[in-house]
């Protein structure tokens, strides 16, 4: 494709890295992401895909913006008070790149319709704050063949994978089978979450993304990042197929979308 003046200096950075050059801007361009969640780790990962030059954006989030999300949610701000979020993410993204298409669904998201959704996406990213939507999410992307870049944190912790069951890779019901018991793991609102991690976690997805799109690198796939920001450490696990798992398994059980308990819509990291 052929650039203007503006996109050859605004994506001049890429362009003379011998990874990316003009192709992989041209490719970025022409990509589409979908992101679960304009909270915590949905903030940051969206500002970068937007500022790298994907081409079209979806943002999936039913709540509203609330002062108490400002500590973290950085796409918003103190004026957007009381806006739903993902129509506040589509007012920031549109004034940071007018090249970027953004999609935007102030919406409840479920088993029923969410298929339809990421079908138009290329990649996938979950930034969702409760086990009940994260394996909607990756029932949902595995049906749809479609590459699931997840991040969650908790206090000071934080965790990022990519799933690509398709190609041989694990999903995320190979890591962790089913949801735990209702109540078991609290929610960041009742434990705390440190502000800046949200950031570090959703800019990894944001990279992860952008390196699937581009091809470039070596995957995150087949392994679970584990960062400790109390003790400035990063840590990546091994994480195997499970031959046996009941989504992606040789002899797989689950063969639609099973809603949990409390997964009544998709709801952002908070």
């Amino acid at each position: 494709m052929d650039f203007t003046e503006e996109q050859i200096e605004r994506y001049s950075r890429h362009i003379i890295l011998p990874e990316v050059g003009g192709k992989g801007q041209a490719k970025l361009l022409r990509s589409s992401v979908f992101v679960l969640g304009a909270g915590g780790l949905g903030s940051p990962a969206l500002l970068y895909l937007a500022s790298a030059g994907v081409g079209t954006i979806g943002v999936a989030d039913g709540d509203l913006v609330d002062l108490s999300n400002l500590q973290r949610q950085i796409i918003h701000n103190s004026t957007r008070v009381g806006t739903p979020k993902s129509l506040s993410a589509k007012k920031t993204i549109e004034d940071l790149n007018p090249d970027v298409k953004v999609v935007a669904y102030n919406e409840r998201l479920d088993a029923a319709n969410i298929r339809g959704v990421l079908r138009d996406y290329d990649i996938v990213l979950d930034g969702s704050d409760n086990f009940p939507t994260r394996f909607l999410m990756n029932d949902a992307a595995f049906f749809e063949k479609k590459t699931l870049v997840s991040g969650s944190m908790f206090r000071f912790e934080g965790q990022v994978a990519v799933f690509k069951p398709r190609d041989g890779y694990p999903c995320y019901r190979c890591l962790y089978p089913e949801p735990p018991p209702k109540g078991l793991v609290p929610s960041c609102q009742e434990a705390g979450v440190l502000g800046a991690l949200a950031g570090v976690i959703g800019v990894l997805q944001a990279v992860e993304a952008i390196k699937e799109i581009l091809g470039i690198g070596e995957t995150l796939a087949g392994y679970l990042m584990l960062f400790d920001s109390l003790r400035m450490s990063f840590r990546k696990v091994r994480v195997r197929k499970d031959p046996q798992c009941a989504l992606c398994g040789e002899n797989s059980s689950i063969k639609e979308l099973v809603t949990y308990e409390e997964a009544c819509e998709l709801r952002a990291a908070k």
